[in-house]
């Protein structure tokens, strides 16, 4: 039976929902998963299916996570609060130790600090914890030079970059979000997921691959000492799951930085909308300087836990170099490793978000987001 799409697209926008139930007509019977999209502000795309789904159910978002952090350090380098090229040692001078202490903020953000993760690991409660991770990861030698290279830090650099928010402000990063970002514009998307809305989080479900799928899946390198394996913590003797991470209470109470963010995708492309346009009438979050400062691309080419081509701005991914090329240059988001996908285009004024249930292959941004943004982006162009 072809699910039902629900919601509503502005005039000129049939085309993302035709895209959507396209989609959806061809995933599993149950598929679970919702699409947002605005332009210079105004909500044009609201779309959701799936079996007790609605627009405001919330979904473990991982990696996508690392949008809302980043955005409040972005926010704080325009306060003059945090300044990009000063030493992370001058907020935080235990980072110095192992020969860390030339590290620039502005290199921190571009993961360029080397410091990915722990050589013995991290625990489960600690993975729940950013200060937790920060007070180890300072004594960590890094696993290359600082500033001579990049590579992803996956579940660290919320905890890094938080501890410097920390430092500058007296205040954790996630309470900054809260106050700043997520309650004035009352987004569905949430660093800390209030206890009284557990009810709305829908459990992530784990993979389904194809057989094709899993020859693939099993043809990835692996190993136990790898960078990429230190960096997603799986050299430790009980690794678990990602679809566990998120679904632990724990990590979404705590809403650790780098990937235990909740949200809806209104949420999502709530926040990118109000970073680069008037919403609702409140000003941008962001000034003109600063969104070209975060989306300008301070990191690309090979990156070393990744073992591919990337693209880093401040924290953020460079969505045009690393998913869409046919969208604006600068500009910036983060995917999410169950499928999420969020960003903002300043050049066409488009912000977007999307959220699934069931964990995409292979995983990053699922794959239907390219034919979802395009839609999007072709509509955005000619409005």
């Amino acid at each position: 039976m072809t699910q039902e799409i629900h919601g509503t697209v502005a005039d000129g926008f049939e085309a993302v929902r035709e895209e959507f139930a396209a989609f959806v007509a061809g995933e599993r019977p149950d598929y679970e998963g919702q699409v947002c999209a605005y332009v210079h502000g105004r909500k044009v795309v609201d779309l959701w299916a799936g079996d007790g789904v609605d627009a405001g159910s919330l979904y473990g978002v991982f990696s996508s996570t690392k949008g809302a952090a980043h955005l409040v350090t972005a926010l704080l380098v325009q306060d003059g609060t945090l300044e990009l090229d000063r030493k992370v040692t001058y907020y935080w001078p235990e980072f110095g130790a192992e020969g860390k202490s030339g590290l620039t903020l502005r290199d921190l953000l571009a993961h360029r600090a080397g410091v990915v993760g722990l050589d013995s690991g991290f625990s489960e409660q600690e993975l729940a914890d950013d200060r937790a991770m920060a007070e180890r990861l300072a004594d960590q030698r890094p696993f290359w030079r600082p500033g001579t290279a990049f590579g992803y830090h996956a579940l660290v650099i919320g905890a890094l970059t938080g501890e410097v928010v920390r430092r500058a402000t007296g205040r954790p990063l996630q309470e900054v979000y809260e106050e700043r970002i997520r309650a004035p514009h009352g987004l569905d998307f949430f660093l800390g997921l209030p206890e009284a809305l557990e009810p709305r989080y829908r459990p992530v479900q784990p993979m389904a691959p194809t057989p094709a799928q899993q020859v693939a899946l099993d043809a990835v390198p692996k190993g136990p000492h790898t960078l990429a394996s230190i960096a997603f913590n799986t050299h430790v003797p009980e690794p678990g799951s990602l679809e566990g991470y998120a679904n632990s209470r724990a990590v979404r109470a705590k809403g650790p930085a780098s990937a235990g963010g909740v949200a809806a995708a209104r949420g999502l492309a709530g926040m990118y909308a109000a970073t680069i346009s008037e919403v609702d009438g409140r000003p941008p979050l962001l000034k003109p300087d600063t969104v070209a400062e975060v989306g300008q691309i301070h990191s690309v080419g090979y990156d070393l836990v990744a073992r591919a081509h990337k693209s880093y701005g401040l924290g953020f991914q460079a969505t045009a170099d690393t998913w869409y090329p046919f969208l604006g240059a600068g500009a910036f988001g983060h995917s999410g490793a169950g499928g999420s996908q969020a960003f903002a285009d300043p050049r066409s004024g488009l912000a977007y978000g999307y959220t699934r249930r069931r964990m995409a292959f292979p995983g990053g941004a699922a794959p239907e987001n390219e034919r979802l943004v395009r839609a999007a982006h072709t509509a955005a162009l000619a409005g």
